[in-house]
Formats: structure tokens, sequence, C-alpha cells
């Protein structure tokens, strides 16, 4: 009797050990198919290079338009670079195609919401959105990420332009050292009705190179140079 309990017993543990095998086992494959997912919907291909300003694309599941990425580095401090993104009023100064820009609502110093109307060439008519834009800071790596999906409702759409309602954006800003930072932008716009390729592939190529060139010279003006936000740290 004594020697059926211990049998059990140790049968009892080895189904133990191999159920905690079986866990760990799909556990971990499940962690490498979600890793191989995400690469396989980030597989970015360099299109262009200009300047230390790198432009990628990547194609984007159940979607006719590309996702883009842009990487640089560039000689500024995360709060100038969030001061100039947050600061709406002077999009059009920098902001490839964007013919107006306005705040809706001011949240927090870092929490807004602006609506702005991006011109296209004809025949294609113009497009705008509402984005809300949210700054956030990692305590421990000092990474600044600024979100920027697009929101529905805030301001009524507009007669001849059309609504984008699917869109996101985001930055992410790491420093290298005090003075200069490595920033990763990437967006995915659905721009709804119908586009021509080219005008498709002018948005997606030379547009992000506009505006970082653009970027590169607003940093320069004398409003952002001592700037500093409580929320971010240089």
């Amino acid at each position: 009797m004594l020697h059926l309990c211990h049998r059990l017993t140790k049968m009892k543990a080895t189904n133990q050990i191999i159920n905690l095998v079986n866990k760990v086992f799909f556990t971990s494959l499940l962690v490498v198919l979600t890793i191989t997912s995400a690469s396989a919907q980030n597989d970015w291909k360099l299109s262009a290079d200009k300047e230390g300003i790198k432009v990628y694309t990547s194609i984007v599941p159940d979607s006719k338009i590309k996702a883009v990425k842009v990487e640089c580095d560039l000689n500024t401090t995360p709060s100038q670079l969030v001061s100039v993104v947050m600061d709406i009023n002077t999009a059009t100064d920098w902001v490839y195609h964007v013919k107006s820009a306005k705040l809706v609502k001011q949240v927090s110093p870092s929490e807004l919401y602006y609506y702005s109307e991006v011109s296209l060439p004809w025949p294609a008519a113009n497009r705008d959105f509402v984005a809300h834009l949210t700054v956030s800071k990692d305590p421990v790596t000092k990474v600044v990420t600024i979100d920027g999906p697009a929101v529905s409702g805030y301001v009524p759409v507009k007669r001849g332009i059309v609504r984008i309602d699917n869109s996101s954006g985001k930055w992410v800003i790491t420093p290298i050292s005090t003075s200069q930072v490595h920033v990763q932008y990437s967006i995915h716009v659905d721009p709804g009705g119908s586009l021509p390729a080219w005008l498709v592939n002018l948005f997606a190529t030379d547009a992000p190179l506009k505006i970082f060139e653009g970027l590169k010279v607003q940093l320069q003006k004398p409003a952002y140079k001592n700037t500093a936000f409580a929320f971010v740290e240089n």
C-alpha cells in the first residue's frame, strides 16, 4: 500500500512537470509568433536618404497605403523639439502642404487637440483631420514620445474637403547628448477617397523629407532656443 502511494505521488509530480513544460513551451511559442508577426508588419524598406534624413516605407496589412517612418539625428533638445511639434499655430511654417492648422483644445501643457487642412494638387480634394497630441516620458530611459492619432468629432465636416478619421502618428525622441537627439517619426494614414498612385508616392517619400528639412530650420528659430518643460527632461 505504501509502495502504491509512493508511485501515485511520483506520477502526480511527473504530470505536474509535464504540464509546466507544456505551458512554458506554448507560452514561448506564442511570444515567438507575436514577435514574428510584428516583424512581418514592420518590414521597413529604405526609400530615401538625404542629408542624414532616412525615410522608410512598409506595407500595412489590409491597406493600400504604406506606412512611413523617418529617422534622423537633430542638434536640439527634447524640450525644443516638443515645443515645435506642440506649437500648432506655426505648423504651416514647416509641415509640408499644410494649408491651415489651429488649436482646438488645450488640455494641459502635454496634451492638446488640433485641426489641420492639407492641400493636395488638383484634381484631388484637400484633406483635413483633428489630431490628439499627448506627450509622455519614460522616467528610466528619458525617451520622450508624442502620440498623435486622428480623432472623430470636435470640428464639423466641411464641404469639399475629405475628412481623415483613420490616422496614427508617433514621435519617439531619444536623447543622445545634452544638445542632440535621435528622432523616429512614424505615420500611417488612410486618406480616404480615391488618390492616384503618383500622389500617394509623393507623400510617402518627398513629404517626409520636406517636413524634416523644414523642422531643422524651425528648430533654429529664437522662439525655441531656451524652451523647457517640466514634463520633459533635457
